[in-house]
């Protein structure tokens, strides 16, 4: 693919607290949120505690709500300031002691581990601001123990053409997606579905779940039913968002991936 300039993976610092009052505090973070959790405390593997790598997890909204279930959470992050967040809301939640914090990069998170793995792994939100995503998939590779799982959750170009087209954005679709002044919270790359899961097979992976994340919310033509009408939305979304063709509008996909 080529680009007018390389892109660079994405640091939130200084953004920390728009990132959480434009993504976490809106009803699109409490669906990600309410799907992510439904998903991850379906396997059999978190029945009892276990340890749990949350990659690029930022302030560690979904790390905590594990952690309070009685795992232990290790959440790494490149932006120290959310970092921060994380720790400051684990120590007002009475967490600390299960939540690990380590400033790094999925890059160099295989070589800081030392060769460590985890039984379950998660990376959500990430793939779509790193400039080498493909090889993300096989760094995560070496983060999860042999038959271990990786919970990966990345922002859908599919999703993001249509929902464009619907909103008339023709000219931007007709550019290939690409803006001349990209909104700085928007991902850096959408990713093709059946692209990452190719790259996943490639690296050793077998699918176990496909799950749409926003499969309506975003699409609803009266925006203020997303607030009005959330736990009716929210319902309809965890009815449906495992079901064809619905899995595949998620603004997200979250792919439940076996070592």
């Amino acid at each position: 693919m080529s680009q007018s300039k390389p892109l660079k993976d994405r640091n939130f610092d200084n953004l920390a607290s728009r990132f959480a009052s434009n993504i976490y505090q809106t009803t699109k973070g409490k669906i990600r949120q309410a799907v992510l959790l439904r998903d991850l405390l379906e396997l059999p593997e978190l029945a009892a505690p276990t340890a749990i790598l949350d990659v690029g997890g930022g302030q560690g909204q979904l790390a905590l709500k594990l952690a309070a279930l009685g795992h232990q959470l290790h959440l790494t992050d490149i932006s120290a300031e959310m970092l921060q967040l994380a720790a400051e809301e684990a120590k007002n939640q009475g967490l600390s002691a299960q939540l690990q914090i380590s400033q790094s990069s999925l890059q160099d998170l295989p070589q800081r581990l030392g060769g460590q793995a985890y039984p379950l792994v998660l990376c959500h939100a990430v793939l779509e601001w790193l400039a080498e995503p493909e090889a993300a998939i096989s760094q995560l590779r070496q983060l999860v123990q042999p038959g271990g799982i990786v919970s990966l959750m990345f922002y859908n170009q599919d999703a993001h053409r249509l929902s464009n087209i619907i909103y008339g954005n023709f000219a931007y679709v007709q550019a290939g997606l690409k803006a001349k002044k990209p909104v700085r919270l928007n991902p850096q790359q959408p990713l093709s579905p059946l692209q990452v899961l190719q790259w996943c097979q490639q690296s050793g992976f077998s699918l176990l779940g496909k799950t749409g994340v926003r499969c309506f919310h975003d699409y609803l033509r009266d925006r203020s039913q997303q607030q009005s009408h959330y736990a009716e939305l929210e319902a309809l979304e965890l009815q449906y968002n495992r079901q064809e063709p619905y899995a595949s509008l998620g603004r997200y996909i979250h792919l439940l991936l076996r070592a």
